[in-house]
C-alpha cells in the first residue's frame, strides 16, 4: 500500500481500483473540460499571506452550515452513482461524514436509497439533493421520503435542466444499465476488489427511483424515464413550490451569476451554492472560485453563500472561506477516497483536508475559522468584484 499524504494520492489509487467507466463518470467534465480544469487551477493563483510570531495554540475549525454545527466548514457534495465507485458507497460515505462531524448530501441519482442511507447511519440526519423533474408527483414523494428519513436540509440543483455532453461517458458506453462491451468487461476483470464488493451487495440500481415510479421496475426501464424527466421549463415559481412543500432548510445549487443570486434570496432559500456542476454542464463557464467574490458582494448579507468545484485541499477550503464562502463542498475528493479504500478512504480524505486547513490557517496567523477573511490573502491574486 502506498503512503497517502494528499487527495492526489487517493485519486491515483482510485483510478487503479475503479472500472474506467465509473471512474471517468466522476472525474470528467463536459466538452473540452476547460471549466473542469479551471475550477482546480484557479485556486492555485490565489496566494496566502504568511504571518509569524503569533500564538497558534488552541486552534478551532468548528463552524456552522445553515445553522447546523460542523467540525469544519465542509460538506460532502451530492454525487450520482456514488455506489458504483465502491459497493454501498453512499452508506459508507455517510458513515464517514457522520463520524467526522460534517454533512453528507445524498444525490437523487444515488445507488443506495434514502432509506438505505438512513438505516445505514442509524437515522443520523443527512442532506438530500433533488432535481426539478416533470413528474411532480414523484418529486413530492421524494421530498416526503427525505422528511421521513430525518434529512435536515434539501439541496435543489438548478443547473441541470438539460444534460451537458460528457465525451468520456459516451465513449465508455455509460448508460442505465451500463453497456457491457468487450473493452468494459475486460477492464472490469482487472478490478477484482471492486467486482467482489459489487457481487456482495444487492444495491446496484438507482435506489431512489427504481420501484418508486410506475413502469420503472429495473435499470433498463429507467433510461427512457430519466431521459424525459429533467424539466427544461424550470423557473423560480418551481423553487417557491418546493420550498413550501419541504418546509425546512433549503439550499439552491448551481448559482454563478449575481443576478441569479439575488433571485435565490427573493425565493427565500437559506443558502446558495456557487457552482458550475464541477465543469460538467456549461464548458467555458467561469470557475466557481472566480465567481464567488461577486456573488458574495451581491448577496452575502442576505443569504448564506457556499461553493463547490475544484476543492482538492484544506488550503482550497481556507481560500474559499476567505473570499466569503460560509461552507465548501467536496465531491471528487471524497469519491477518490471511496474508490480507493471504501469508508476508510472517505475518512482519510476528510482527515487530509482538515489537517491542511488547520495548519494553513495557523501559518496565516489565525486560530479560529470564524475569523478568516480576505485579509489573509495576498492582494491582487484574486478577483474581488
Amino acid at each position: 500500500m502506498p503512503v497517502i499524504t494528499n487527495i492526489e494520492d487517493l485519486r491515483v489509487l482510485a483510478q487503479r481500483r475503479v472500472p474506467r467507466m465509473f471512474y471517468d463518470y466522476a472525474d470528467s467534465g463536459s466538452w473540452s473540460e476547460g471549466t473542469y480544469r479551471a475550477n482546480e487551477a484557479d485556486f492555485q493563483t490565489i496566494k496566502l499571506r504568511q504571518r509569524v510570531a503569533i500564538n497558534m495554540d488552541n486552534r478551532s475549525t468548528a463552524s456552522t452550515l445553515v445553522g447546523l454545527p460542523v467540525a469544519m466548514p465542509v460538506a460532502l457534495a451530492p454525487v450520482g452513482l456514488t455506489g458504483m465507485q465502491h459497493a454501498d458507497g453512499e452508506i459508507l460515505a455517510a458513515r464517514a461524514a457522520k463520524k467526522f462531524g460534517v454533512p453528507f448530501t445524498l444525490s437523487t441519482m444515488s445507488i443506495c436509497s434514502i432509506e438505505d442511507v438512513a438505516a445505514g447511519t442509524d437515522n443520523h440526519p443527512f442532506w438530500f439533493q433533488v432535481y426539478v423533474i416533470r413528474d411532480r408527483g414523484f418529486m413530492a414523494r421524494l421530498i416526503e421520503r427525505a422528511r421521513a428519513a430525518h434529512c435536515s436540509a434539501l439541496v435543489l440543483t438548478l443547473d441541470l435542466q438539460i444534460m451537458g455532453q460528457r465525451h468520456k461517458d459516451l465513449k465508455n458506453g455509460l448508460s442505465a444499465p451500463p453497456k457491457l462491451t468487450l473493452p468494459n468487461i475486460l477492464n472490469m476483470m482487472t478490478k477484482p476488489r471492486w467486482a467482489m464488493g459489487m457481487l456482495g451487495t444487492r444495491r446496484r440500481g438507482f435506489g431512489n427511483v427504481v420501484g418508486h415510479v410506475m413502469g420503472v421496475d429495473d435499470m433498463s426501464s429507467l433510461t427512457q424515464w430519466s431521459a424525459q424527466q429533467f424539466d427544461p421549463t424550470l423557473n423560480w415559481n418551481d423553487v417557491e413550490w418546493i420550498k413550501k412543500l419541504w418546509g425546512g432548510k433549503l439550499i439552491l445549487k448551481g448559482i454563478q451569476d449575481p443576478e441569479d443570486a439575488r433571485l435565490a434570496v427573493n425565493a427565500g432559500a437559506d443558502a446558495l451554492i456557487v457552482s458550475n456542476h464541477g465543469g460538467r454542464q456549461l464548458d467555458g463557464a467561469e470557475s466557481s472560485i472566480r465567481a464567488l467574490p461577486r456573488v458574495v458582494a451581491a448577496v452575502g448579507k442576505d443569504i448564506e453563500v457556499h461553493m463547490d468545484g475544484g476543492v482538492r485541499s484544506g488550503q482550497d477550503v481556507l481560500k474559499a472561506r476567505a473570499l466569503g464562502a460560509r461552507g465548501v463542498y467536496i465531491g471528487r475528493a471524497y469519491t477518490y477516497g471511496l474508490g480507493a479504500l471504501g469508508e476508510a478512504g472517505v475518512t482519510q480524505a476528510l482527515e487530509i483536508i482538515h489537517k491542511e486547513l488547520d495548519l494553513t490557517m495557523a501559518f496565516c496567523g489565525r486560530t479560529d475559522i470564524n475569523t478568516v477573511d480576505s485579509s489573509m490573502l495576498l492582494p491582487g491574486t484574486y478577483a474581488s468584484n
